[in-house]
């Protein structure tokens, strides 16, 4: 997959069929859509290609937005990258670039950058200068420039829409097998490991404790969940706790990983960890004596499940 951080870096002379969108979570939604565009894009001998802008609309014209999103930039492009796309665009994007009208885009964005000959869009697709224009406006714009215009369908639409809704509802609910049953794939969390307190360590349980940069990442409810990652292409399964550690006063929310198994030094090391399963709610102990035999019942727990889903 060819990937540009920048609409107008352009060398190749191919045509394309494209899309556009944020495609946050690339969900099963979002893979039939991609799945459409890749068939569309062999049989017509064009690249398929997804345009998508970064940051997120929103963050830049409603710097107030509470906007969460699912996936981190460099997620999206590493989940992007198992899929057949030819080539996915990461435009910045800006105020000035908000202020582009539809024509100016069309001709500026789709025509001369991409070299679009299709374009595959949903029905509620606006663009341009406030969002005012319309698909309807677009297949006008596709007859001057040509290019043709395909609309993805209302009931897909509406199945990327729900499927987003519904996972980032089942993430703040703490509904990781809802989440993940609609994502395709495990949720994931990417970050780098910093110093803790080191009590994990005090009481037999050393805990990776994960920074994540980006604060438009969703993080699902506080609790503890089962978790699996990948470190020098072994797989890792550990048990992790969001929350503020309540039993020793914790002030500050953490991400904490207790991998089972595994004795080497992360400390500054970028990870990313997938959650399988909820196990509890975070709470609050009598004393440290009682977390640790809480964190003992975890591990049994983080065992079981690894065990009975077969996990090598």
């Amino acid at each position: 997959m060819i990937i540009k951080r920048n609409l107008f870096d352009k060398e190749e002379n191919y045509y394309t069929v494209v899309t556009v969108g944020t495609f946050d979570g690339v969900h099963v939604g979002h893979r039939k859509i991609i799945e459409k565009l890749v068939a569309n894009a062999k049989a017509n001998d064009l690249k398929s290609t997804i345009l998508t802008f970064f940051p997120h609309p929103r963050m830049v014209l409603q710097q107030s937005s509470d906007l969460k999103l699912l996936n981190t930039l460099e997620e999206k492009i590493s989940i992007l990258k198992e899929t057949r796309l030819d080539q996915l665009i990461i435009h910045p994007f800006t105020k000035e670039f908000s202020r582009l009208t539809a024509e100016q885009y069309v001709k500026e964005v789709l025509v001369d950058s991409i070299n679009a000959k299709k374009v595959i869009i949903g029905y509620d697709h606006r663009f341009g200068r406030n969002r005012t224009a319309t698909i309807k406006d677009l297949i006008k714009f596709g007859e001057k420039y040509d290019f043709e215009v395909e609309q993805i369908s209302v009931e897909e639409v509406d199945e990327v829409s729900v499927s987003s809704t519904k996972i980032r509802k089942a993430l703040n609910e703490g509904d990781i097998e809802t989440a993940n049953t609609f994502l395709g794939y495990p949720y994931m969390l990417s970050g780098t490991i910093t110093k803790g307190k080191g009590l994990g360590k005090q009481i037999d349980f050393p805990t990776a404790n994960i920074s994540i940069k980006e604060k438009y990442k969703l993080v699902p409810k506080k609790g503890v969940y089962v978790v699996k990652s990948n470190y020098n292409d072994v797989v890792v399964y550990g048990m992790m706790n969001i929350g503020y550690n309540p039993t020793v006063n914790g002030q500050k929310k953490t991400i904490e990983v207790h991998f089972l198994n595994f004795d080497e030094d992360l400390y500054d090391k970028e990870i990313s960890v997938e959650l399988l399963e909820r196990l509890r709610d975070e709470k609050r102990f009598d004393s440290i004596e009682d977390l640790k035999k809480q964190l003992v019942k975890d591990k049994e727990a983080t065992m079981a499940y690894i065990s009975k889903n077969d996990a090598q």
